[in-house]
Parts: C-alpha cells; structure tokens; sequence
C-alpha cells in the first residue's frame, strides 16, 4: 500500500477495491448521511461505480483517509472541479462514524491535501460548503484558514426541515499564515 501524503496521526492513499464495504457502511450511517446531507441511497454496486468514476476523473483526486498507527480507512476527502486556468478547486470531506469525529483527524487530512492543493498543484483558492448546524466542521475549516464568504440560505432540506449551507473559502497565503509558514 503505497501512502501518498502522509501526517502524524493519517496518511492519504488512493482507494483500493477492498474499500468499497466501508464506504458502503459509512454511507448508510444516519450521522455521517446528515452530515454530509447525503440524500440518495447506495446499494454495493452504485459505491464500486463512484469509487471507478472519482479515481478516473481528471478534474479530481480523490483520496481515502487511514490511521497511521492502524491503517484502518476513517473517511475519504477530495479536490473536485479542479480549474487550472484560475486555479480553484472545491473541497469535500466525510468521515466514517462517530469513533473518529472530534479528534483532529479530519482537520490534518485536509491540510495534508490542501497544502497539495497549493504547493503541488499551484492552486490560490479553496471553497467548500458546510452545513449550518455542524458547528464541528466550521470550527476545523476555521484552523485552516478557511474565511465564510457567504450562505446560501435554505439550500438543503433534509429530515422535514430547512439548513443553511455556508460557503466558505480560503487563499493560499490564509491557509499558510493559518500553519504557520
């Protein structure tokens, strides 16, 4: 297993075929499916068709999300609509269940591949969506940088109610004065 950007806590890698069980299971979680206001529903075949779609798009790279200490898959996060013209991109990540969430896992994945993001592929711009009640999200964007720039007001209709998606976005000088550099 080849470990192409590594942390001190996890490591990214490229999906193998052995992960198609747990990204099915992450994406029948209720939390992770709020979260991430995921709303259609996966069968075994559907996942094996998205992990073939993101790993051949070349507008994307898409990575899984391992623990150092374990190798066990916690989530995946990925740079999608990448232009190379204005260099921008959109960012999304998920992890997998509740064991993971609030512990600095998901904020060092992101500036693992943020920092490919503007050092390796010459980006100047990030912007992601969260949604208004994950308080947790916004807190691990904030770490990196990342400034609201602007909300999209009841974009998402999810278990009976309206959300807020705030759109958020950062440069590449806000996320190297955010790690110090």
């Amino acid at each position: 297993m080849i470990k192409q950007l590594q942390g001190e806590r996890v490591y990214l890698r490229h999906d193998l075929p052995e992960d198609v069980e747990v990204h099915l299971r992450a994406m029948t979680d209720p939390e992770m499916r709020k979260l991430t206001g995921t709303k259609p529903l996966f069968t075994r075949a559907s996942v094996e068709e998205w992990l073939t779609r993101r790993a051949s798009d070349p507008t994307r790279v898409s990575m899984a999300i391992c623990l150092q200490e374990t190798d066990e898959l916690i989530g995946e996060l990925e740079l999608l609509e990448i232009d190379h013209i204005n260099r921008n991109a959109y960012i999304r990540i998920a992890l997998n269940g509740d064991a993971h969430l609030g512990k600095g896992y998901g904020t060092e994945a992101m500036r693992l591949l943020l920092d490919y993001g503007f050092g390796t592929l010459g980006l100047h711009r990030v912007e992601l969506n969260v949604f208004s009640y994950n308080a947790r999200a916004q807190k691990s964007y904030a770490k990196l940088g990342f400034q609201s720039e602007g909300v999209q007001r009841q974009a998402l209709y999810y278990d009976h109610e309206w959300h807020d998606s705030i759109i958020m976005g950062v440069l590449e000088h806000e996320f190297r004065a955010a790690m110090g550099k």
